[in-house]
């Protein structure tokens, strides 16, 4: 895996991640599974970059990256975890980039006991919690917002078009519930796949229930299928999407139709415009100024949670450090604690603070309502 050799401009950056500490004998070595190829690359790509531009040491700490493609795959995934834990030794696992794989592999993560630390949102039961976190927010907390946005334009009709997958699942829960509790009906609900061309009867049945509104849960480029649809069909209620579709390719793809589209973010993607007094905003900026040279797509919330993972790591190293060596199982034992015992981490999405309980540890500072306005992402007044 190709890496920076150099960061000439990032001394935020070596401060943020401790590069200026000795290094430790042992190394640290970090298993990254992710759909770099097949029908989640529009996402996965974005998480890869960030890790291909890491240096080789973590808080002082040398590191072994180990890079494996799951295709968005979740029975590929499962396998990559244990490759990663049965031949590769690592300590933890960051990845993968999407919820069904995420799902899929929390069963290895008890089994196996190595850390996975998901880069999509996911929830699991008790028995699955203890090796498993997850950086990005948690659906329900992302779509409080767009509840709160709905019920302040007197939305009282809308209607849900979602993956028909986990990531589906959870917007539709999330959304059910919310919906409810602001008086919102809803009158139609669609699924369809990511690697479908066409949503043409599902939309005829939405625009037919005349929704005030429309929330899709989807992410990327196949979340501009039912937005374009709607558009060509004359909808002209609010479309509300995701946090999964915060990133170029949606803007890309769905070109003038996604204008005036409202999402959920995290604060990353509009970092300039937050306060100076919010914590996050230093981080977030900081993060684009070390890796933009070499990215110039980093300001997506991807990249965002790519680097929130290794901060989560390196926040836990410390306690594993003192504990047991690298490579053994005290330490990925220890490494677990670490990160269950994170506390007022600031990232560039959130301030997580962890416990056994949560293994996500984000609250509503975590999420701004944006809009798409001149084809980028703003701050939805």
């Amino acid at each position: 895996m190709q890496r920076l050799a150099l960061f000439a401009t990032a001394a935020a950056f070596t401060a943020a991640l401790g590069l200026a500490q000795p290094a430790k004998a042992a190394d640290l070595t970090i298993g990254l599974t992710m759909g770099v190829t097949g029908p989640t690359a529009s996402i996965g790509g974005f998480y890869k970059r960030v890790y291909d531009n890491m240096p080789d040491t973590l808080g002082g700490q040398k590191v072994k990256y180990v890079f494996l493609d799951d295709a968005g795959d979740p029975s590929k995934a499962v396998q990559n975890f244990r490759k990663f834990a049965e031949e590769e030794k690592v300590d933890v696992v960051l990845g993968p980039s999407n919820t069904p794989p995420c799902l899929a592999v929390a069963a290895a993560a008890n089994e196996l006991k190595v850390a996975q630390v998901c880069l999509s949102p996911v929830e699991v039961t008790d028995d699955k919690r203890p090796y498993v976190f997850t950086v990005p927010q948690s659906v329900p907390v992302m779509t409080s917002v767009l509840a709160e946005h709905m019920k302040a334009k007197g939305v009282k009709t809308l209607a849900f078009i979602g993956f028909a997958d986990g990531w589906g699942d959870l917007c539709w829960k999330a959304m059910e519930k919310q919906a409810a509790d602001s008086g919102i009906q809803i009158v139609a609900h669609e699924r369809y796949n990511r690697t479908d061309t066409s949503v043409t009867s599902q939309i005829l049945k939405i625009v037919a229930a005349k929704p005030d509104a429309v929330f899709v849960g989807a992410t990327a480029t196949p979340a501009t299928l039912p937005h374009i649809a709607l558009k060509e069909r004359g909808f002209a209620g609010n479309i509300y999407h995701s946090h999964g579709v915060i990133g170029p390719d949606f803007i890309r793809n769905g070109g003038k139709a996604v204008e005036g589209a409202f999402a959920t973010s995290g604060p990353l993607i509009v970092a300039n415009d937050l306060p100076d007094s919010n914590p996050i905003k230093k981080v977030a900026l900081d993060f684009f100024k070390t890796f933009e040279a070499n990215y110039p797509q980093v300001r997506n919330g991807f990249a965002g949670y790519a680097y929130d993972s290794l901060l989560m790591v390196q926040a836990a190293l410390p306690s594993a450090l003192a504990k047991a060596k690298p490579g053994t199982p005290e330490f990925r034992a220890a490494l677990r604690e670490g990160l269950e015992n994170i506390k007022n981490l600031v990232g560039t999405h959130a301030i997580y603070n962890m416990n056994a309980g949560n293994h996500n540890g984000v609250d509503e500072r975590s999420r701004v309502l944006v809009t798409v306005k001149d084809g980028a992402f703003t701050l939805a007044k």
